[in-house]
C-alpha cells in the first residue's frame, strides 16, 4: 500500500474515532455538545493524529491501540483553536473556512466547548483498553505538552511578546512550546505504543521537534504569501497584529533557508529507521511544503 493511500486509510479511521469520540448533538446540554462536534469535525489537515499513526507504525504498534492516543491529541488541539480565536486571545472570526467556534455559538459556550475537549482527550486515554503503564505514560506525555511547560505556556509568551520583536532564539523557544510541543507529544505517543526503546525515543522528540518548528515556519512564510481563502483563516494577521516571525526576523529568503535546514534535520533523523518510517517522512514532506 502507498503511503498516500495508508494515509487516506488512516484519515478516514480518524474521523469516524472523533465522530465516535464526540457526545451527541441530541443530548442536553446540546448546544454544548453542537459545539464540540462543529470545533472538532469541521475539517483540518489532522496532522497530528497522523503523526501518532505515523510514530507507531516505525516500532509495529497495533493501530487499535493508537486510536485513543490519536484522538486525544487532536481535540487537545482544536480546543487550543477554539480557545486561540477568542476575542481575548487573537480575536480571529475565520477558522477552516467558516466562522469561529464563538462566532457560530456564543463565547461563553466556546470556552466551555474548549474545556470539554480538553478533559474529553484525557479521559479517552484514561478509559482506553491499554496497560495501566502505557496509559500513565500517554497521559504524562500529553499533559506536559498541553500545559504550562508546553503549548499553553507558548501561547501566553505569544501574548506578552506582541507588539514587538522578539530575538530568534526567543521566538523558537516560543515556538517550541505553542507548536511544538504537541506535535512531538503526538509522535512519542505514536512510539509508546510500540513500545520503543528510550534511545529511540529520544531520536524522535529530536526530529519532532524539527518538525514543529518547520510547521511554524512554513505557517509563517504562508501568513505573507497565501490569501485567506487558500489558508481557511485570516491572512496577515501576524504583520497586523505586530507579531515576531520568521519573515520579520530573517527575511523571506532567510525563513525559506532555515526551512530547508530544518527538513534536513528531519530527514537525517529518519534516516536510519528505513521504510517503517516512510509515514512520518511524508509527514515532516508535507510539513515544509504545504500550501495552507
Amino acid at each position: 500500500m502507498t503511503v498516500e493511500a495508508t494515509f487516506a486509510r488512516w484519515r478516514d479511521r480518524i474521523e469516524s474515532q472523533l465522530d465516535a469520540s464526540l457526545p451527541s448533538p441530541s443530548d442536553a446540554p446540546r448546544g454544548l455538545h453542537q459545539a464540540m462536534r462543529y470545533a472538532v469535525l469541521g475539517g483540518g489537515k489532522r496532522m497530528r493524529p497522523l503523526l501518532v499513526y505515523a510514530g507507531g507504525r516505525i516500532f509495529g504498534a497495533d493501530e487499535n491501540a493508537l486510536d485513543a492516543p490519536a484522538m486525544a491529541v487532536e481535540l487537545i488541539h482544536a480546543y487550543s483553536l477554539v480557545h486561540d480565536d477568542l476575542p481575548a486571545m487573537d480575536d480571529d472570526a475565520l477558522r477552516r473556512g467558516r466562522p469561529t467556534t464563538h462566532i457560530a455559538f456564543d463565547e461563553a459556550t466556546a470556552i466551555l466547548a474548549g474545556d470539554a475537549l480538553q478533559t474529553c482527550a484525557f479521559g479517552l486515554i484514561a478509559d482506553a483498553p491499554l496497560p495501566a503503564s502505557l496509559r500513565v505514560a500517554c497521559l504524562q506525555t500529553l499533559a506536559h505538552a498541553s500545559g504550562a511547560a508546553g503549548m499553553c505556556g507558548g501561547q501566553a509568551l505569544d501574548i506578552d511578546a506582541t507588539g514587538h520583536q522578539q530575538p530568534l532564539q526567543d521566538l523558537e523557544r516560543m515556538h517550541a512550546l505553542k507548536t511544538g510541543a504537541l506535535i512531538r507529544a503526538a509522535v512519542r505517543m505514536g512510539a509508546l505504543c510500540g513500545q520503543a526503546p528510550a534511545a529511540d525515543l529520544a531520536t524522535l522528540d529530536t526530529v519532532a521537534s524539527a518538525l514543529g518548528l518547520a510547521f511554524q515556519v512554513r505557517d509563517d512564510i504562508l501568513d505573507v504569501e497565501a490569501s485567506s481563502e487558500q489558508l481557511g483563516k485570516t491572512a496577515g494577521k501576524d504583520e497586523a497584529q505586530a507579531k515576531s516571525t520568521f519573515p520579520a526576523l530573517l527575511g523571506m529568503d532567510g525563513a525559506k533557508a532555515h526551512l530547508r535546514t530544518l527538513s534536513e534535520q528531519m530527514f537525517d533523523g529518519l534516516a536510519g529507521y528505513g521504510e517503517p518510517a516512510d509515514a512520518l517522512r511524508a509527514l515532516a514532506k508535507l510539513a515544509v511544503e504545504r500550501d495552507h
